[in-house]
């Protein structure tokens, strides 16, 4: 699942990572831009794709039926 993490400070967001990237990347943007002021703001999950590899497996299976159809017209 990835999370992307939006300062409370200023208009900074992480790109869309996994929590422990998102996290480490917001610390960096608070010790770096708002230094002495506890990391805040909001956390943002993705859920519509939380894993993507499907999308492979379903080309993979559109390639298999076209060849299949390509040899059988060829006898």
């Amino acid at each position: 699942m990835a999370n992307r993490y939006w300062c409370g400070e200023c208009s900074f967001k992480t790109p869309w990572r996994a929590e422990t990237e998102g996290l480490r990347r917001q610390l960096e943007h608070y010790a770096d831009k708002h230094p002495g002021t506890p990391p805040g703001g909001q956390i943002e999950t993705r859920r519509k794709y939380p894993n993507r590899g499907y999308g492979c497996l379903f080309l993979a299976a559109v390639a298999l039926v076209l060849l299949t159809a390509v040899a059988s017209c060829q006898h």
